[in-house]
Protein backbone atom coordinates (compact mmCIF):
# COMPACT_ATOMS: atom_id res chain seq x y z
CA UNK A 1 0.00 0.00 0.00
CA UNK A 2 1.43 3.38 -1.06
CA UNK A 3 1.96 6.37 1.22
CA UNK A 4 -0.90 8.33 -0.40
CA UNK A 5 -3.33 5.43 0.14
CA UNK A 6 -2.27 5.11 3.79
CA UNK A 7 -2.76 8.87 4.26
CA UNK A 8 -6.24 8.72 2.69
CA UNK A 9 -7.24 5.78 4.90
CA UNK A 10 -5.89 7.61 7.95
CA UNK A 11 -7.88 10.72 7.02
CA UNK A 12 -11.10 8.75 6.50
CA UNK A 13 -10.55 7.01 9.85
CA UNK A 14 -9.97 10.34 11.62
CA UNK A 15 -13.12 11.86 10.07
CA UNK A 16 -15.21 8.82 10.99
CA UNK A 17 -13.90 8.76 14.57
CA UNK A 18 -14.63 12.48 14.93
CA UNK A 19 -18.22 12.13 13.69
CA UNK A 20 -19.08 9.07 15.80
CA UNK A 21 -17.50 10.36 19.02
CA UNK A 22 -18.91 13.90 18.66
CA UNK A 23 -22.47 12.73 17.99
CA UNK A 24 -22.19 10.29 20.91
CA UNK A 25 -21.01 12.95 23.35
CA UNK A 26 -23.74 15.37 22.25
CA UNK A 27 -26.42 12.75 22.95
CA UNK A 28 -24.79 11.91 26.29
CA UNK A 29 -24.47 15.56 27.33
CA UNK A 30 -28.03 16.28 26.23
CA UNK A 31 -29.26 13.62 28.64
CA UNK A 32 -26.97 15.00 31.37
CA UNK A 33 -27.97 18.65 30.89
CA UNK A 34 -31.60 18.50 29.74
CA UNK A 35 -32.82 15.43 31.63
CA UNK A 36 -30.69 15.43 34.79
CA UNK A 37 -30.27 19.21 35.11
CA UNK A 38 -26.45 19.30 35.18
CA UNK A 39 -26.00 22.60 33.30
CA UNK A 40 -22.35 23.33 34.12
CA UNK A 41 -20.94 22.99 30.59
CA UNK A 42 -17.64 24.83 31.05
CA UNK A 43 -16.69 22.96 34.22
CA UNK A 44 -17.65 19.68 32.55
CA UNK A 45 -15.31 20.55 29.65
CA UNK A 46 -12.43 21.08 32.10
CA UNK A 47 -13.07 17.59 33.48
CA UNK A 48 -13.09 16.25 29.90
CA UNK A 49 -9.64 17.71 29.27
CA UNK A 50 -8.29 16.46 32.61
CA UNK A 51 -9.44 12.90 31.85
CA UNK A 52 -7.99 13.21 28.32
CA UNK A 53 -4.60 14.23 29.76
CA UNK A 54 -4.63 11.34 32.26
CA UNK A 55 -5.54 8.87 29.50
CA UNK A 56 -2.71 10.15 27.28
CA UNK A 57 -0.30 9.96 30.22
CA UNK A 58 -1.19 6.28 30.66
CA UNK A 59 -0.73 5.77 26.91
CA UNK A 60 2.70 7.42 27.15
CA UNK A 61 3.63 5.17 30.08
CA UNK A 62 2.61 2.17 27.94
CA UNK A 63 4.87 3.55 25.14
CA UNK A 64 1.94 3.93 22.72
CA UNK A 65 3.39 7.24 21.55
CA UNK A 66 6.61 9.19 22.02
CA UNK A 67 6.82 12.40 24.07
CA UNK A 68 8.33 15.18 21.94
CA UNK A 69 8.84 18.45 23.85
CA UNK A 70 9.00 21.65 21.78
CA UNK A 71 8.50 25.41 22.21
CA UNK A 72 6.96 25.70 25.71
CA UNK A 73 5.63 29.23 25.12
CA UNK A 74 3.85 28.14 21.95
CA UNK A 75 2.24 25.20 23.77
CA UNK A 76 1.13 27.33 26.73
CA UNK A 77 -0.25 30.11 24.52
CA UNK A 78 -2.07 27.60 22.36
CA UNK A 79 -3.53 25.76 25.35
CA UNK A 80 -4.74 28.90 27.10
CA UNK A 81 -6.23 30.27 23.84
CA UNK A 82 -8.12 27.01 23.30
CA UNK A 83 -9.51 27.18 26.82
CA UNK A 84 -10.56 30.82 26.37
CA UNK A 85 -12.29 30.06 23.05
CA UNK A 86 -14.37 27.31 24.70
CA UNK A 87 -15.36 29.65 27.53
CA UNK A 88 -16.30 32.42 25.08
CA UNK A 89 -18.47 30.06 23.02
CA UNK A 90 -20.36 29.08 26.18
CA UNK A 91 -20.74 32.75 27.13
CA UNK A 92 -21.98 33.52 23.62
CA UNK A 93 -24.69 30.88 24.01
CA UNK A 94 -25.59 32.25 27.45
CA UNK A 95 -25.93 35.91 26.39
CA UNK A 96 -27.53 35.36 22.96
CA UNK A 97 -30.55 33.60 21.54
CA UNK A 98 -30.02 30.08 20.18
CA UNK A 99 -30.51 31.41 16.65
CA UNK A 100 -27.78 34.03 17.01
CA UNK A 101 -25.47 31.45 18.59
CA UNK A 102 -25.96 29.21 15.53
CA UNK A 103 -25.10 32.21 13.32
CA UNK A 104 -21.93 32.63 15.39
CA UNK A 105 -20.92 29.03 14.64
CA UNK A 106 -21.68 29.53 10.95
CA UNK A 107 -19.40 32.59 10.90
CA UNK A 108 -16.37 30.48 11.87
CA UNK A 109 -15.88 29.08 8.35
CA UNK A 110 -15.80 32.41 6.44
CA UNK A 111 -13.65 33.93 9.19
CA UNK A 112 -11.17 31.02 8.94
CA UNK A 113 -11.06 31.37 5.15
CA UNK A 114 -10.42 35.11 5.50
CA UNK A 115 -7.63 34.68 8.07
CA UNK A 116 -5.89 31.93 6.10
CA UNK A 117 -6.11 34.03 2.92
CA UNK A 118 -4.74 37.19 4.55
CA UNK A 119 -1.99 35.75 6.77
CA UNK A 120 -1.07 32.43 5.11
CA UNK A 121 -1.71 33.35 1.45
CA UNK A 122 -3.85 30.24 1.11
CA UNK A 123 -6.08 30.26 -1.96
CA UNK A 124 -9.59 28.81 -2.09
CA UNK A 125 -10.98 28.12 -5.56
CA UNK A 126 -14.39 29.42 -6.63
CA UNK A 127 -15.69 25.85 -6.58
CA UNK A 128 -14.69 25.42 -2.91
CA UNK A 129 -16.17 28.82 -2.03
CA UNK A 130 -19.44 27.93 -3.78
CA UNK A 131 -19.72 24.60 -1.94
CA UNK A 132 -19.12 26.36 1.41
CA UNK A 133 -21.86 28.91 0.64
CA UNK A 134 -24.31 26.07 -0.16
CA UNK A 135 -23.32 24.26 3.06
CA UNK A 136 -23.70 27.34 5.28
CA UNK A 137 -27.02 28.24 3.64
CA UNK A 138 -28.39 24.75 4.35
CA UNK A 139 -27.21 24.67 7.96
CA UNK A 140 -28.62 28.17 8.43
CA UNK A 141 -32.05 27.05 7.22
CA UNK A 142 -31.96 23.99 9.51
CA UNK A 143 -30.71 25.62 12.72
CA UNK A 144 -31.19 29.39 12.76
CA UNK A 145 -34.58 30.46 14.08
CA UNK A 146 -34.77 33.71 16.03
CA UNK A 147 -32.10 36.42 15.73
CA UNK A 148 -32.20 38.60 18.85
CA UNK A 149 -29.27 41.01 18.99
CA UNK A 150 -27.67 42.70 21.99
CA UNK A 151 -24.38 44.58 22.28
CA UNK A 152 -22.71 42.38 24.93
CA UNK A 153 -23.77 39.12 23.28
CA UNK A 154 -22.58 40.31 19.86
CA UNK A 155 -19.19 41.35 21.29
CA UNK A 156 -18.76 37.98 23.03
CA UNK A 157 -19.72 36.17 19.81
CA UNK A 158 -17.13 38.17 17.84
CA UNK A 159 -14.42 37.24 20.36
CA UNK A 160 -15.56 33.60 20.32
CA UNK A 161 -15.34 33.41 16.52
CA UNK A 162 -11.89 35.03 16.38
CA UNK A 163 -10.35 32.92 19.16
CA UNK A 164 -11.85 29.70 17.78
CA UNK A 165 -10.54 30.41 14.26
CA UNK A 166 -7.04 31.30 15.50
CA UNK A 167 -6.91 28.26 17.82
CA UNK A 168 -7.90 25.87 15.03
CA UNK A 169 -5.44 27.42 12.57
CA UNK A 170 -2.73 27.10 15.25
CA UNK A 171 -3.64 23.42 15.72
CA UNK A 172 -2.77 22.82 12.08
CA UNK A 173 0.29 25.09 11.81
CA UNK A 174 1.94 23.93 15.07
CA UNK A 175 1.75 20.26 14.01
CA UNK A 176 3.38 21.09 10.69
CA UNK A 177 5.93 23.62 11.97
CA UNK A 178 7.28 21.54 14.87
CA UNK A 179 6.60 18.17 13.16
CA UNK A 180 4.61 16.81 16.09
CA UNK A 181 1.69 14.41 15.91
CA UNK A 182 -1.84 15.25 17.04
CA UNK A 183 -1.32 13.03 20.11
CA UNK A 184 1.90 14.82 21.09
CA UNK A 185 0.32 18.26 20.74
CA UNK A 186 -2.83 17.26 22.63
CA UNK A 187 -0.79 15.71 25.46
CA UNK A 188 1.28 18.86 26.00
CA UNK A 189 -1.54 21.42 25.60
CA UNK A 190 -4.22 19.58 27.61
CA UNK A 191 -2.99 20.69 31.07
CA UNK A 192 -3.12 24.37 30.08
CA UNK A 193 -6.60 24.02 28.55
CA UNK A 194 -7.89 22.10 31.57
CA UNK A 195 -6.37 24.55 34.07
CA UNK A 196 -7.81 27.58 32.24
CA UNK A 197 -11.32 26.12 32.19
CA UNK A 198 -11.05 24.70 35.72
CA UNK A 199 -10.33 28.22 37.02
CA UNK A 200 -12.95 30.13 35.00
CA UNK A 201 -15.49 27.29 34.65
CA UNK A 202 -17.28 27.49 38.00
CA UNK A 203 -17.46 31.29 37.72
CA UNK A 204 -18.87 31.23 34.16
CA UNK A 205 -21.32 28.44 34.96
CA UNK A 206 -22.49 30.30 38.06
CA UNK A 207 -22.94 33.47 35.99
CA UNK A 208 -24.99 31.67 33.34
CA UNK A 209 -27.04 29.32 35.54
CA UNK A 210 -27.19 31.06 38.95
CA UNK A 211 -26.16 27.72 40.50
CA UNK A 212 -23.06 26.43 42.25
CA UNK A 213 -21.43 23.43 40.60
CA UNK A 214 -19.98 22.29 43.94
CA UNK A 215 -23.41 22.37 45.63
CA UNK A 216 -25.12 20.24 42.98
CA UNK A 217 -26.76 16.96 44.02
CA UNK A 218 -24.52 14.30 42.42
CA UNK A 219 -26.76 11.24 42.24
CA UNK A 220 -25.37 7.89 40.96
CA UNK A 221 -27.15 8.51 37.63
CA UNK A 222 -25.54 11.95 37.24
CA UNK A 223 -22.11 10.55 38.12
CA UNK A 224 -22.55 7.75 35.57
CA UNK A 225 -23.29 10.17 32.73
CA UNK A 226 -20.43 12.49 33.80
CA UNK A 227 -17.96 9.58 33.71
CA UNK A 228 -19.37 8.40 30.36
CA UNK A 229 -19.12 11.91 28.94
CA UNK A 230 -15.50 12.22 30.11
CA UNK A 231 -14.56 8.87 28.55
CA UNK A 232 -16.13 9.78 25.20
CA UNK A 233 -14.38 13.17 25.33
CA UNK A 234 -10.98 11.44 25.08
CA UNK A 235 -11.95 10.27 21.60
CA UNK A 236 -13.49 13.66 20.74
CA UNK A 237 -10.39 15.66 21.70
CA UNK A 238 -8.00 13.23 20.03
CA UNK A 239 -10.01 13.11 16.77
CA UNK A 240 -10.31 16.92 16.69
CA UNK A 241 -6.53 17.40 16.68
CA UNK A 242 -6.13 14.46 14.29
CA UNK A 243 -8.62 15.81 11.73
CA UNK A 244 -7.24 19.37 11.76
CA UNK A 245 -3.68 18.07 11.48
CA UNK A 246 -4.49 15.76 8.55
CA UNK A 247 -6.83 18.13 6.70
CA UNK A 248 -7.43 21.80 7.52
CA UNK A 249 -9.40 24.02 9.93
CA UNK A 250 -12.03 24.67 7.22
CA UNK A 251 -12.54 20.94 6.61
CA UNK A 252 -12.93 20.43 10.36
CA UNK A 253 -15.66 23.10 10.46
CA UNK A 254 -17.43 21.46 7.49
CA UNK A 255 -17.29 18.20 9.44
CA UNK A 256 -18.73 20.03 12.44
CA UNK A 257 -21.80 21.05 10.44
CA UNK A 258 -22.22 17.42 9.31
CA UNK A 259 -22.32 16.51 13.00
CA UNK A 260 -24.99 19.19 13.56
CA UNK A 261 -27.17 17.64 10.84
CA UNK A 262 -26.65 14.16 12.30
CA UNK A 263 -27.48 15.36 15.82
CA UNK A 264 -30.74 16.91 14.54
CA UNK A 265 -31.61 13.67 12.75
CA UNK A 266 -30.74 11.41 15.70
CA UNK A 267 -32.60 13.76 18.04
CA UNK A 268 -35.74 13.27 15.99
CA UNK A 269 -35.32 9.50 15.52
CA UNK A 270 -34.14 8.55 19.03
CA UNK A 271 -35.41 11.32 21.30
CA UNK A 272 -38.51 12.38 19.32
CA UNK A 273 -37.39 16.01 19.21
CA UNK A 274 -39.64 18.29 17.13
CA UNK A 275 -38.72 18.27 13.43
CA UNK A 276 -40.09 20.66 10.78
CA UNK A 277 -39.89 20.99 7.00
CA UNK A 278 -37.23 23.67 7.53
CA UNK A 279 -34.99 21.14 9.29
CA UNK A 280 -35.46 18.61 6.49
CA UNK A 281 -34.84 21.17 3.72
CA UNK A 282 -31.84 22.66 5.51
CA UNK A 283 -30.20 19.28 6.13
CA UNK A 284 -30.78 18.30 2.49
CA UNK A 285 -29.15 21.52 1.18
CA UNK A 286 -26.30 21.19 3.71
CA UNK A 287 -25.58 17.62 2.61
CA UNK A 288 -25.41 18.80 -1.02
CA UNK A 289 -22.88 21.45 0.07
CA UNK A 290 -20.80 18.84 1.92
CA UNK A 291 -20.81 16.49 -1.08
CA UNK A 292 -19.71 19.34 -3.37
CA UNK A 293 -16.98 20.37 -0.93
CA UNK A 294 -15.67 16.80 -0.67
CA UNK A 295 -15.78 16.38 -4.46
CA UNK A 296 -13.94 19.62 -5.22
CA UNK A 297 -11.34 18.99 -2.49
CA UNK A 298 -10.67 15.49 -3.84
CA UNK A 299 -10.47 16.82 -7.41
CA UNK A 300 -7.98 19.55 -6.47
CA UNK A 301 -5.89 17.11 -4.41
CA UNK A 302 -5.68 14.72 -7.38
CA UNK A 303 -4.70 17.59 -9.70
CA UNK A 304 -1.92 18.70 -7.36
CA UNK A 305 -0.69 15.10 -7.03
CA UNK A 306 -0.62 14.72 -10.85
CA UNK A 307 1.30 17.99 -11.25
CA UNK A 308 3.81 16.97 -8.57
CA UNK A 309 4.26 13.55 -10.19
CA UNK A 310 4.83 15.14 -13.61
CA UNK A 311 7.44 17.54 -12.20
CA UNK A 312 9.19 14.69 -10.39
CA UNK A 313 9.35 12.49 -13.51
CA UNK A 314 10.68 15.43 -15.55
CA UNK A 315 13.39 16.05 -12.98
CA UNK A 316 14.38 12.37 -13.00
CA UNK A 317 14.70 12.45 -16.80
CA UNK A 318 17.08 15.41 -16.63
CA UNK A 319 19.13 13.80 -13.86
CA UNK A 320 19.39 10.51 -15.76
CA UNK A 321 21.10 12.22 -18.74
CA UNK A 322 23.74 14.72 -17.54
CA UNK A 323 24.76 15.43 -21.15
CA UNK A 324 21.49 17.22 -21.86
CA UNK A 325 22.31 20.72 -23.00
CA UNK A 326 20.87 23.66 -21.13
CA UNK A 327 18.21 25.76 -22.80
CA UNK A 328 19.25 28.28 -25.47
CA UNK A 329 22.76 26.87 -25.77
CA UNK A 330 23.89 28.00 -22.34
CA UNK A 331 25.78 24.73 -21.94
CA UNK A 332 28.72 26.22 -23.87
CA UNK A 333 31.31 28.67 -22.60
CA UNK A 334 32.08 31.85 -24.46
CA UNK A 335 35.31 30.37 -25.95
CA UNK A 336 33.45 27.36 -27.27
CA UNK A 337 34.49 24.98 -24.43
CA UNK A 338 31.85 22.90 -22.71
CA UNK A 339 30.66 23.60 -19.21
CA UNK A 340 28.47 21.61 -16.83
CA UNK A 341 24.75 22.20 -17.16
CA UNK A 342 23.20 24.29 -14.40
CA UNK A 343 19.65 24.52 -13.09
CA UNK A 344 17.79 27.59 -14.29
CA UNK A 345 16.13 29.53 -11.47
CA UNK A 346 12.68 28.67 -12.80
CA UNK A 347 13.52 24.95 -12.67
CA UNK A 348 14.51 24.59 -9.04
CA UNK A 349 13.21 21.35 -7.61
CA UNK A 350 10.62 21.55 -4.81
CA UNK A 351 9.82 18.65 -2.56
Amino acid sequence: MGESQKFQLGTIGALSLSVVSSVSIVICNKALISTLGFTFATTLTSWHLLVTFCSLHVALWMKLFEHKPFDARAVMGFGVLNGISIGLLNLSLGFNSVGFYQMTKLAIIPCTVLLETLFFRKQFSRSIQFSLVVLLFGVGIATVTDLQLNALGSFLSLLAVLTTCVAQIMTNTIQKKFKVSSTQLLYQSCPYQALTLFIVGPFLDGLLTNQNVFAFNYTPQVLFFIVLSCLISVSVNFSTFLVIGKTSPVTYQVLGHLKTCLVLTFGYVLLRDPFSWRNILGIFVAVIGMVLYSYYCTLETQQKASEASAQLSQAKEVESDPLLSVENGNGMLGDGGPKAPVWASNKDLHA
